[in-house]
């Protein structure tokens, strides 16, 4: 990476931390700690265990996925921030409930992502009767209410009647991989390649990259709902932040693999990283990722900040204790070296940030999960 280029995003990260103390942070938790309560509500105790652990356990992921409304115009950042909390808590319902899918019912999980889809295309009557196929229905209005919050936000948004079909089309690449990813189980990897190959025709990764973009998709909605923010956003711009954001998403799904090998490996479930037979190969193939994400970035309306979110999101998995085992290391050493000088203090506040996690830990109390720059 360029130093001018470096020092750019280094600028954006302050610009995005400043802006995210100030009026983002307090909004998120306002928000996480509406949806504690409301799923706390939920009658049946199946469907209120889930969405209360996966609050607990992945709200980080609203948290950091709402430093993408740092970038909106301060009149916006309410309902960005509201959109973006909802989306979030919403896939992570829904990619637990879907998580085993069954034989007897093999519509449920489209039936429940649909959810998802409904969410993002405030402009089209949703689908609804979201538990048609599941065993489990009664939620108090939960899965409801949060699609609902999501599709009033996003219809105060200037420009998401611009770009809706781009929304849809992104939110369905993803529930698509997650659900066939989870029907590997049932009906073997083969189908999974075969999707891949014949949808990454046209972008610039090839089927595995493309499998593990698709699958982290959310986080190019999340993008997509903050340029909906923005009055001047264009259409040609909306495709441009969904396909840096496909690339980006290539990331977190293959390194969070990749560092969590030989756990995984141990339990018997090879993550990810089992599509690609060499190390030398799979390394390659992320500096390939990450070269065509940067270079589309610079070009890109705030591209100082996509590229200080891919940053963040490789310095995230590489700070991790993992990161330095005998299978990551070769990897993890050759993808952070592409990103230097920009890498460096980036993987120093993340160190940083996991070593107070730990020390609080520890006393028994909690840090702010969010963190600059992982978004």
């Amino acid at each position: 990476m360029d130093g001018r280029l470096a020092a750019q995003a280094g600028r954006a990260l302050l610009v995005a931390n400043v802006r995210y103390w100030s009026s983002v942070a307090r909004p998120v938790a306002q928000q996480l700690s509406r949806w504690r309560s409301r799923a706390e509500e939920i009658r049946d105790p199946t469907l209120r265990a889930l969405a209360s652990q996966k609050l607990a356990e992945e709200g980080f992921n609203a948290e950091v996925a709402a430093m993408l409304a740092t970038l909106v115009p301060r009149s916006h950042r309410g309902d960005t921030v509201t959109a973006i909390v909802a989306l979030e808590v919403l896939y992570d319902y829904l990619d637990g409930l879907t998580e085993s899918p069954s034989h007897e019912s093999p519509d449920d999980g489209y039936r429940l992502f649909a959810a998802f889809t409904d969410a993002v295309t405030p402009m089209l009557a949703p689908i609804g009767d979201y538990y048609r196929y599941h065993p489990h229905s009664e939620d108090g209005g939960y899965l409801d209410e949060l699609v609902a919050t999501v599709r009033a936000a996003l219809a105060r948004l200037p420009s998401t009647t611009r770009f809706t079909d781009i929304l849809q089309r992104s939110a369905e690449r993803g529930a698509e991989a997650q659900l066939r990813i989870h029907a590997a189980t049932l009906s073997g990897p083969g189908q999974l390649e075969r999707w891949a190959k014949l949808n990454a025709v046209g972008t610039p990764l090839q089927w595995r990259e493309f499998l593990a973009g698709a699958a982290c998709s959310v986080l190019a909605v999340h993008a997509l709902i903050a340029a909906a923010a923005d009055a001047r956003t264009t259409y040609e711009q909306a495709l441009e932040i969904d396909r840096i954001y496909l690339s980006i998403s290539v990331l977190p799904t293959i390194l969070d693999s990749l560092i969590d090998y030989e756990r995984d490996l141990n339990a018997g479930q090879p993550g990810y990283v089992q599509y690609y037979d060499d190390r030398d190969v799979l390394a390659g193939r992320l500096v390939s990722v990450i070269d065509d994400a940067v270079g589309h970035a610079r070009r890109a309306p705030h591209g100082a900040h996509h590229v200080m979110t891919l940053v963040g999101v490789v310095a995230y998995y590489t700070s991790a204790p993992t990161a330095k085992n005998e299978f990551a290391l070769p990897v993890t050493e050759h993808v952070t070296r592409r990103l230097r000088p920009l890498i460096g203090p980036t993987l120093a506040v993340m160190h940083t940030w996991r070593a107070m996690k730990r020390v609080r830990t520890r006393h028994g109390s909690q840090i702010p999960e969010s963190v600059g720059g992982a978004a």
